[in-house]
């Protein structure tokens, strides 16, 4: 079964509350930087990024199949569970070869212009530094065509 398209709804969010709002899953990757307004999206997005203890109906969701959610660093907002800004960006660098490279510079990019032109605040696993300093300079020259 799929779940409701992007295309249903006004703004991303309220696609993302109906979807996966008060269900025992955490928006992950794209979907929780769009969800945080980090990344703008994609026109008639389907798909669906979470954490999630057992694998789920909709069929547009990539689960990312977890025995707890303790190791995770998340937030609720309302009734949606969703990555905390550092771990987005920490699962999205350990996993580079498979996610969507766009949606990671340019939430680095909004990231970094919405806290002082700096990336102080982020807290970057030691293993996933390399990966940050080789899309560090492509996030700050984003909007400026770089």
């Amino acid at each position: 079964m799929t779940s409701f398209y992007s295309d249903d709804f006004i703004t991303s969010k309220a696609w993302y509350r109906a979807v996966v709002g008060g269900r025992d899953m955490i928006l992950r990757r794209t979907s929780a930087l769009e969800f945080m307004e980090l990344f703008s999206g994609y026109m008639h997005e389907k798909r669906v990024d979470v954490y999630a203890k057992k694998p789920g109906e909709f069929d547009n969701f990539d689960y990312c199949i977890v025995d707890s959610y303790d190791v995770i660093d998340y937030n609720c907002f309302g009734n949606v569970l969703c990555t905390t800004v550092n771990q987005t960006f920490n699962d999205m660098l350990s996993d580079f070869d498979n996610i969507d490279e766009q949606s990671l510079v340019e939430g680095l990019s909004r990231y970094y212009y919405t806290h002082g032109a700096s990336f102080g605040g982020l807290r970057i696993k030691p293993e996933n530094v390399e990966g940050f300093s080789s899309v560090k300079d492509w996030a700050i020259e984003y909007y400026y065509g770089g």
